[in-house]
Formats: structure tokens, C-alpha cells, sequence
């Protein structure tokens, strides 16, 4: 995959960094896109393997800017790869009826409508050249509803279904569309400080150990997915060794899932 070029949203940490250092281990260049760089990020900057672009992608025209400087750094004009990762939830521990308009559209436009944007900025170009992966990181909440992330797991079947309906239209370009739906993963979404299990924590005194541990508790492996375990299923996705995988949806849960 070396001399490729991808755009990563949502690059900076978690997921998005591990997807970062997993394609350019693999000799791809990354446009690194987020609101705010980190030290890691920093470094594959300083190596020349990682173009950063700040950019807010709940703003409507964030997703333009971001692809036209990608276009801008690739030495062809062109980008092979789009990871829509970029995402974000909240708990709502007030249950359904403390979710407000607002919030409903803030969760729906960042964890579906930035990733429709991105990818409407980047497919003429993936057209004109007859191939292209996108890949988008969904959710098991997409699937496996739950109300206290009511929002975002509307937002990911949204997402999922938007996948679906794209790799019908596009696969005659040559371009492949598929999701990766994680379960629990070793974040800060999930265990840093105002994650899941720090606010779930909050609301009924139990400790945020023990409610980081019930999240996996009903899973085969009893543990957490680490980011570069989902990076894996995504490069794997974005190469050519998925050459026929088009509408596709990984999931990556250890097991929590159980049906068919």
C-alpha cells in the first residue's frame, strides 16, 4: 500500500490514531483530520508520513476543507482512502425524555452527516479514477440498541444503512464501501475522565471499574477491544485483499453479539 493516500477523520487519539499508525506502518500517507493535534500525532507529522488538518466536523463545510487540502498533499491529486471515524456520545443517564432537539441533531449530524459530507467531498475524485475505499467506523450500537446512547445508536444504524446504500451505487466505479462496528474499546470515550464509565459511574455510586467491567461482563473474551485491534479490521478493509468485500459490516466485540 505504499504511496497511497488516506484521509483519517476523527485522527488524533482512540481509534482514529490507531488507524493513523497502522496505515502508515503500511507505507500510506495520512491526512490526519481533528480538532486539536496530540504529541503523537506531532510525530508522524515531524516524520513526513502524516499531513494534520485542524477541522471541526460538525461544521457543515468542515468536510470540503478537509478533502481539498488532502487533494492538496497528495502528490497525485488524488486520495485512495476514507476512514469516516470521526464520532462522539453521551450518556444519557436522564433517560429518553432528557434528550433535546439539540442534542438529538448535534449526535446525528457529527456520527452520521460528517461522514456523508466527507465522503460526498472525496467520491468525484475516486469516480475520475476508477477506485477508492471508504470505510466507516460504526458501532455494535448500530445493532444492539441501547437508551442510554439512544442518539448516537440511531445515529450509527443511520450510518450503517447510508454504507449499504452507497457500495450498491459505487461498486460499478470501482469503489468499495464497508463498516466496522465496534463494541466496548480502550478509550477515553470509555474510560477516560467524562467517559461512559466515569458518567454512569456518577449517576448510581458504583465504581467506575465495576461498570467498566460489566460492559464486557456478557462478552465471550470478558475484555475491552484495544484500538489497534479495530485499526487491523480497517487496513484489512482498505487493501486490496478485501478486493470483492463491498456493503460490509465487521464486527469487532469479542463475541458480545450473540446473534446471527
Amino acid at each position: 500500500m505504499t504511496g497511497k493516500v488516506a484521509i483519517v477523520t476523527g485522527a488524533s487519539k482512540g481509534i482514529g490514531l490507531a488507524i493513523v499508525q497502522a496505515f502508515v506502518a503500511e507505507g500510506i500517507h495520512v491526512i490526519a483530520g481533528a480538532r486539536a493535534s496530540t504529541s503523537a500525532i506531532e510525530e508522524l507529522v515531524a516524520s513526513g508520513s502524516v499531513t494534520f488538518v485542524p477541522v471541526n466536523l460538525a461544521e457543515a463545510d468542515a468536510a470540503a476543507a478537509l478533502v481539498s487540502a488532502a487533494l492538496v498533499s497528495a502528490a497525485d491529486g488524488r486520495v485512495d482512502i476514507l476512514v469516516n471515524n470521526v464520532g462522539a456520545t453521551k450518556t444519557r443517564v436522564g433517560g429518553f425524555l432528557s434528550v433535546t432537539d439539540e442534542e438529538w441533531l448535534a449526535s446525528l449530524n457529527l456520527n452520521l452527516m460528517a461522514a456523508v459530507r466527507t465522503t460526498r467531498a472525496v467520491l468525484p475524485g475516486m469516480i475520475a479514477a476508477g477506485a477508492g475505499n471508504i470505510v466507516n467506523v460504526a458501532s455494535v450500537n448500530a445493532f444492539l440498541p441501547d437508551p442510554a446512547v439512544i442518539d448516537y445508536s440511531a445515529a450509527k444504524a443511520a450510518q450503517l444503512n447510508f454504507a449499504k446504500s452507497l457500495s450498491k451505487e459505487v461498486g460499478q466505479y470501482g469503489i468499495r464501501v464497508n463498516s466496522v462496528s465496534p463494541g466496548p474499546v480502550e478509550t477515553d470515550l470509555w474510560l477516560g475522565a467524562g467517559g461512559v464509565a466515569a458518567t454512569v459511574s456518577a449517576a448510581s455510586g458504583l465504581d467506575a471499574a465495576a461498570v467498566a467491567a460489566s460492559a464486557v461482563s456478557g462478552s465471550a473474551t470478558k475484555r475491552f477491544t484495544r484500538p489497534s485491534e479495530v485499526a487491523d479490521v480497517v487496513l484489512f478493509l482498505s487493501s486490496d485483499r478485501a478486493a470483492n468485500i463491498t456493503g460490509a459490516n465487521i464486527t469487532i466485540d469479542g463475541g458480545l453479539v450473540t446473534t446471527l
